[in-house]
């Protein structure tokens, strides 16, 4: 048979100690936007709902301000694959948040709308989220860093849409 497994054992007085990233990973943009995300993802859920997602709310958002739109076209809206929509929008239906209706002229096409519901979860977290985005941005809002951010999104969207890099 083989070696028995091996099991490493820290020394119990021996201090853990977290290695710092590499050069090369603090280079990389990537990483950093991964990071980014990885400590919104863990402010949302403390700050502003453990049950309701960033992609959620950006659907209710979307939803309130065009009514009556298919789930299809706001999938861009809210930087969403359509299929992750689809999936997105049957739970908020599910939990009673959003209204899907087929359109009259086409039945495969999805309308939505607000519940009563989902305007009321909305109003509540969109006042957290407001909270959070202020401390974020730094105070009242860095209206030039998120706008930053935003110009940085579109830039990588459009990369990410090109056959090949120059």
């Amino acid at each position: 048979m083989g070696e028995p497994a091996r099991t490493s054992r820290r020394r119990e007085d021996a201090a853990a100690v977290t290695p710092a990233p590499p050069s090369d990973l603090l280079a990389a943009p990537g990483y950093g936007a991964r990071r980014l995300y990885q400590a919104y993802l863990a402010a949302w859920n403390r700050h502003v709902d453990p049950v309701l997602t960033g992609p959620q709310f950006a659907v209710l958002s979307a939803v309130r301000a065009y009514p009556g739109s298919d789930q299809s076209s706001l999938a861009g809206a809210v930087a969403l694959d359509t299929s992750t929509m689809a999936d997105l929008c049957r739970r908020l239906e599910r939990r009673g948040l959003i209204q899907r209706v087929e359109s009259p002229h086409d039945a495969r096409r999805k309308l939505l709308s607000l519940t009563d519901e989902g305007k009321t979860v909305l109003s509540q977290v969109n006042r957290r989220a407001r909270r959070l985005d202020k401390a974020l941005l730094g105070g009242e809002g860095d209206v030039d860093t998120a706008a930053l951010l935003n110009a940085l999104s579109a830039h990588w969207e459009r990369i990410a849409t090109v056959d090949k890099l120059r």
